[in-house]
């Protein structure tokens, strides 16, 4: 297949390069910095599978049509992509790769259902700087159709990424979300103080903060009906677990899961935007469970204040120290 990667961050610029490397027809689009950059350089990407580097052709909207396009790009600037690439969209397969259950929502207002494929990544990245990637750690790649059935075209599209990454096909992928929104839950509280997944959940305090927001969003969840299915590679189970037992035992383990996640620092989707000086995805993580929450005459006072939190960080570019975390979730 002919294959379109929009977004050249952490993500984008990962399946871009690993794509390329395997020999797939692949061209990036990218914001003009980048492209500049990349057209000269090309990508690189270093961590859990070496150091790669490839020559990738790139471009600041789409100058042909392709088989498959790959959104990469953060929930809130979908939109934007769609109408600047609309011309060359009308036929091509579109999967999403956006953190949240909201991505595929406004790909559908503006993208035929039948052109549009959901997906789960599990792999973790870190963008740097433009053109250089850190691959933190392995994961597999869930793809689907929000109506559950599996077509010959996703079959298609799983055997042109298979050659990069291991794809799983699923029926569930709506719940399978609900799933992911639970993992990247904890995000903000790095976001929050400005450091690394270590540096920040190393301190069981801060570890703690995590437990109660799952505790809190598996109550909305609950209240709301909404069932969330297990992943290929992470079983729902193991965050009920944590929720129902003791807090400060879940709390050492879920340090210890973190503390162990990369051997390279690892920042968060939600703290590498704010790094670069653009809004992040936490109204569709944590705010998801506080719209969730209001909908439904339920409180989330925990997600609804880390939410505010970020969104001050990401406003005057100053971090919160942990004590001042620590002190401002005291009375929630």
């Amino acid at each position: 297949m002919k294959i379109t990667v929009i977004g050249a961050g952490a993500i984008g610029g990962l399946v871009a390069t690993y794509l390329k490397e395997k020999g797939c027809d692949v061209r990036l689009v990218a914001k003009k910095e980048q492209v500049d950059f990349i057209q000269k350089n090309g990508l690189k990407i270093e961590g859990v599978r070496g150091k790669i580097s490839v020559k990738i052709n790139a471009d600041k909207v789409m100058n042909e049509p392709a088989d498959l396009v790959i959104f990469a790009v953060k929930t809130q600037d979908i939109e934007e992509v769609i109408r600047q690439n609309g011309e060359f969209l009308k036929d091509s397969i579109i999967i999403t790769t956006q953190n949240g259950i909201r991505a595929d929502e406004i790909v559908a207002k503006l993208i035929h259902n039948a052109n549009i494929i959901s997906s789960i990544v599990m792999f973790g990245a870190t963008y740097l700087s433009v053109g250089s990637i850190i691959h933190n750690f392995e994961g597999g790649w869930i793809i689907g159709r929000l109506n559950g059935k599996i077509d010959d075209k996703l079959k298609e599209v799983e055997q042109s990424l298979s050659s990069a990454f291991k794809i799983s096909v699923s029926e569930h992928i709506k719940g399978m979300k609900w799933t992911k929104l639970f993992i990247n839950l904890n995000n903000c509280i790095p976001a929050v103080v400005g450091l690394s997944m270590q540096e920040t959940f190393k301190e069981v305090e801060m570890a703690a903060i995590s437990i109660q927001l799952l505790k809190e969003a598996f109550a909305i969840v609950e209240k709301c009906e909404i069932k969330p299915v297990s992943l290929p590679e992470f079983d729902i189970k193991r965050y009920v677990a944590l929720a129902n037992m003791p807090h400060d035992e879940a709390a050492k383990i879920f340090s210890n899961i973190m503390f162990n996640l990369s051997r390279e620092p690892l920042y968060g989707s939600i703290l590498q935007s704010i790094k670069r000086g653009r809004v992040s995805e936490i109204d569709y993580i944590n705010g998801e469970f506080v719209n969730l929450a209001k909908k439904n005459g339920i409180s989330a006072p925990l997600n609804e204040k880390l939410t505010q939190m970020v969104h001050q960080v990401e406003k005057t570019g100053k971090f919160f120290s942990k004590e001042e975390l620590i002190q401002a979730l005291v009375n929630l």
